[in-house]
């Protein structure tokens, strides 16, 4: 098994998770998993905190949280939402993109790869890392909420202003871990096709015009940080 790599920012910060009981089982369970290989783990384990990696903690701007990885062979790779440019966009990444073009009226974007957001400071976080190939959420109460959770706390915690970007009830749920009166919460259904044309209990609107794009580049200018280039595909198309 490849050993994953953690970027030094995030390696000091979650210093104390490392040796938590609840950690150490996680981890025990992770690498039995990952040497059973049947059925396969998703990401490979190289791209495991691929999210912390390209985004060290000093430089989160924004913080884009989803559920677990993609579950079919080739798609995960450690950034929410996104996978490999060789890959098909997945629904909801349609749905997004498609919020994104009206909402800031810029072409469409194809590349369904978000390495690009990631190296502006968009924390694109899902809250389980791994997942068995076609088991969608089989890894979820292993420990890893309780590290994600640990995540979004860190960054709550930074002397300078956040964007939330929550879609979906699970991501809702992340709320209290979260400094209501530093930071910027925008939240909305989901883009999954089951979700995006219709409100969900308890949420602010529907997905489509909830414009979180151009709200989220309009509070980071106010705040004195630069916007984030959404529609860039010219970095990180590998």
């Amino acid at each position: 098994m490849t050993i994953p790599t953690i970027h030094q920012s995030w390696q000091t910060a979650l210093a104390t998770e490392w040796a938590a009981p609840y950690f150490l089982t996680l981890t025990d369970f992770i690498r039995h998993a990952y040497l059973k290989a049947t059925p396969p783990v998703y990401p490979h384990p190289k791209n495991l905190f691929n999210t912390l990696n390209l985004c060290p903690l000093q430089s989160v701007k924004v913080v884009i949280l989803g559920q677990d990885p993609y579950h079919g062979a080739g798609q995960a790779h450690g950034l929410a939402f996104s996978v490999p440019t060789s890959q098909p966009t997945p629904p909801s990444l349609k749905n997004i993109f498609k919020e994104l073009q009206t909402d800031t009226n810029t072409p469409l974007r194809t590349n369904p790869n978000l390495t690009d957001w990631a190296e502006q400071g968009v924390l694109l976080l899902n809250a389980t890392l791994t997942v068995y190939a076609h088991q969608p959420a089989s890894h979820q109460g292993k420990g890893w909420e309780t590290f994600t959770n640990r995540i979004i706390q860190l960054v709550s915690a930074l002397d300078r202003p956040v964007v939330f970007i929550l879609w979906g009830r699970s991501a809702q749920a992340k709320v209290p871990l979260i400094d209501q009166t530093r930071h910027l919460i925008l939240s909305s259904p989901h883009p999954s096709p089951l979700s995006a044309y219709k409100p969900g209990p308890g949420l602010a609107s529907h997905f489509f015009g909830s414009k979180p794009f151009s709200k989220t580049n309009a509070f980071l200018l106010g705040s004195g940080q630069i916007p984030i280039d959404w529609v860039n595909q010219l970095v990180g198309n590998q």
